[in-house]
């Protein structure tokens, strides 16, 4: 168990499953974009997003492009529906390929805003790949292409993820105590 100012967390998911995870995204991500003509850009949503996208472009066996964004959407525990762009995109996108890569997809407000900013700079395509999808909080139409592990709607930290910028840097994943 860990303390991170307030809250207790106890350990949910190994370093090593998240590992298993990644492997199974990367090796759709390989099947899908193996062959494209034109490299496509990932873009990392920061700050979550570093260690799972980091782990992950390890793994392709393709060339690809790397940028980030930063939207800001949490309050402490808990995700609001304003989102707002802190950071976007540093590359031209027009008619290429976008994997958005999140840490984790919960009510969706995020991706939706991610979306509707990156089709106004006319991307070929836009695809949606997170480490963890919670379908019980989800409420958008955005489909989630590439989900390496569905959780429940509980509050998690580790691997990128945090609770007020803390936790980020634990190798597992550890879920909030009552």
């Amino acid at each position: 168990m860990i303390k991170l100012y307030d809250k207790h967390f106890k350990p949910l998911i190994p370093a090593s499953q998240i590992a298993e995870a990644v492997d199974g995204v990367a090796r759709r991500l390989n099947e899908d974009y193996g062959t494209s003509q034109q490299p496509p850009v990932f873009v990392g949503v920061l700050n979550g997003a570093f260690m799972f996208l980091s782990d992950l472009v390890k793994r392709l066996d393709f060339v690809c492009e790397v940028t980030f964004v930063k939207v800001s959407s949490y309050d402490g525990m808990a995700s609001t529906d304003t989102v707002s762009t802190v950071m976007g995109v540093g590359c031209p996108i027009e008619g290429r390929d976008m994997v958005v890569v999140e840490d984790i997809v919960d009510t969706g407000a995020s991706i939706e805003h991610l979306v509707v900013e990156l089709r106004k700079s006319n991307p070929r395509s836009i695809r949606i790949c997170t480490l963890f999808f919670k379908p019980q909080a989800y409420r958008k139409s955005i489909p989630i292409d590439y989900a390496a592990m569905e959780i429940g709607n509980e509050f998690v930290v580790g691997y990128g993820m945090d609770y007020n910028q803390l936790g980020r840097n634990l190798r597992d994943i550890h879920v909030v105590c009552g």
